[in-house]
């Protein structure tokens, strides 16, 4: 008896299936596709217990007539594409025709949809890849479909599907790309009927406004580049406005969204100095290149593609970048309240030196080190040598001498790890209260990942409310973060923790706070320190658990014995 065999097709389909849909937002993200192709001008998502129990996704696009309809669940069938050399020149979303009869081979779905030039519409109900019926009905002009029980029929798919909110997060992500990059259509996203979403058809930076908040939309800047590859249109953000991470960045090629490190790296590369290290602007970026030049058919779920001149078009976004910037005030603006806890504030000042690091007077080197001096008054297990400060390197490198060579210490990453075990050990009532709260803007999708962040982020001394439809109110901050001359610090913190989008126990929720505070916390790189500091930095470094590494697992200290430094010059 032959060991290979031809698989069945029921089991053919759902494998093909698990290479497109991911999950509910997989789902959304071809039926837009689809909504888009159709000429749409009106796209209206409607999910419920983040779309693992339903999804239905209506538009007001071209529709189809009956023998279309029931041609459309029939896999590789596809309005868009002819013959093979159709996908060089390919401008729709979808060209494959795999979309529709993946997402029925694992779930339920009902196709309503009717022609302008049709008379009657037509419903075709498909379970599992099997078809229950096809229909006349009296529908509008458009096409609605309905998918329920997603993965019911493959329940290892089901059983690794996430909370309702961590799905809902990367529904979020999709619709809130998907109106970015389509302006000029109306989005609306309802999850259990509450509107999470609502875009409707304008310019750029007023959908920018609807999906990030007037914050950011009043500090975006316009792109409008050309070069010999490509042309650039869209927004960047003043040097003011930044994130911890690249998630706040968007790009399309031909109206397709794409991710793509090289052009994410050019885009960083544009801002030069302007930006300190670990931070990244915000954009919208839509780039028009010859289809010739670039092939869609690289991944299953074409968030990728591949471009013949790559090089040259990265080169030539960092020009439109810097073009963009070039011309325009980029001093931030002053927050006027300034003065957030009980105790008067002097704000340190900032200034530029030679090189591309930002240094900090000591004064706010101090009060990081006078927040915690107070946690340090137990017993460490780790026995601190005798050292002798010798100075500091680049602002960063406190060198020392021991009884036995030279220690080279990171600054920050030291203080990071001190600020690490008194966050871990402290307990809630560790917190101060603001006198002006920080109202904090976040887009839908950070958003609802924030409700069920909360409960966490109070375990640390946060206290954080509800403050209109897509802001919060912060009245209260862990202790250890100290005098607040810049709020943005906590809006940083509150980023970096929901920009992984798992929001649980499990996922090491607890855990990620800690580092976020400690990192964000710290002194930093480009902190001139004087050597009462250095010497303060080193005792409370000695006084933790761990003085080796810091929460992310960086050396906090490299030792050189006198043996060591005799072979580096050569010494027998």
């Amino acid at each position: 008896m032959p060991k290979i065999h031809i698989l069945d097709e029921a089991t053919i389909n759902k494998i093909a299936a698990g290479e497109v849909i991911e999950r509910p937002a997989s789902v959304i993200k071809e039926l837009i596709e689809n909504s888009l192709d159709a000429g749409a001008t009106d796209i209206k998502i409607e999910v419920e217990k983040g779309g693992k129990k339903l999804i239905r996704v209506t538009d007001n696009g071209c529709g189809m007539d009956r023998e279309d309809a029931a041609l459309s669940f029939v896999k590789h069938s596809t309005s868009k594409i002819h013959r093979i050399e159709d996908i060089e020149n390919v401008l729709t979303m979808g060209f494959r025709g795999e979309a529709l009869s993946s997402i029925c081979a694992v779930a339920k779905v009902e196709l309503v949809t009717k022609s302008r030039e049709g008379l009657a519409g037509t419903k075709v109900v498909i379970h599992g890849g099997k078809l229950n019926g096809i229909t006349d009905t009296g529908v509008p002009d458009g096409t609605s479909i309905t998918v329920e029980d997603i993965f019911f029929n493959t329940p290892a798919r089901k059983k690794y599907m996430r909370s309702d909110s961590t799905e809902l997060a990367h529904i979020l992500d999709i619709v809130t790309k998907s109106a970015l990059g389509n302006n000029n259509v109306s989005f609306t996203l309802l999850h259990n009927e509450n509107v999470l979403i609502r875009s409707p058809a304008s310019r750029l930076q007023e959908t920018i406004l609807h999906i990030y908040g007037q914050e950011v939309a009043r500090e975006m800047l316009p792109v409008n580049f050309s070069s010999r590859f490509a042309t650039f249109t869209g927004v960047v953000s003043k040097p003011a406005i930044s994130r911890g991470t690249m998630d706040a960045q968007s790009f399309y090629i031909n109206s397709r969204n794409v991710t793509s490190r090289a052009l994410s790296f050019a885009l960083k590369k544009g801002y030069g100095t302007l930006l300190p290290q670990g931070r990244f602007p915000i954009a919208v970026l839509k780039i028009s290149v010859d289809t010739a030049e670039v092939d869609v058919n690289v991944h299953p779920t074409k968030n990728q593609v591949r471009l013949s001149h790559e090089w040259e078009i990265s080169e030539a976004l960092t020009l439109a970048v810097t073009d963009a910037l070039s011309g325009h005030d980029l001093v931030p603006p002053v927050k006027t309240t300034q003065s957030l806890l009980y105790e008067k504030i002097e704000t340190p000042t900032v200034i530029r030196e030679e090189g591309s690091r930002f240094r900090t007077v000591v004064k706010d080197t101090q009060r990081r080190l006078r927040r915690t001096e107070m946690g340090t008054d137990r017993k460490s297990d780790t026995e601190k040598p005798q050292i002798k400060v010798l100075g500091q390197v680049d602002a960063l490198y406190v060198i020392a001498e021991t009884n036995d060579g030279l220690m080279i210490i990171d600054q920050h990453a030291a203080h990071e790890r001190i600020l690490f075990e008194q966050v871990r050990d402290s307990k809630r009532e560790d917190s101060q209260e603001l006198i002006v709260p920080i109202n904090i803007e976040l887009n839908p999708k950070e958003k609802v990942l924030m409700k069920e962040c909360i409960p966490y982020l109070e375990e640390f001394g946060f206290l954080i409310s509800e403050f209109g439809a897509d802001a919060f109110a912060i009245t209260a901050v862990p202790r250890v973060l100290g005098k607040l001359e810049d709020p943005g610090l906590v809006h940083d913190i509150i980023i970096d923790v929901l920009s992984e989008g798992k929001i649980k126990d499990e996922t090491g929720i607890s855990d990620r706070v800690t580092k976020t505070i400690a990192c964000r916390g710290a002194i930093k790189a480009g902190a001139n320190c004087t050597y009462e500091q250095m010497e303060q930095l080193i005792e409370q470094l000695f006084m933790t658990e761990n003085p080796y590494t810091c929460p992310h697992g960086r050396p906090t200290m490299v030792f050189f014995n006198r043996d060591a430094l005799d072979k580096l010059f050569k010494r027998s």
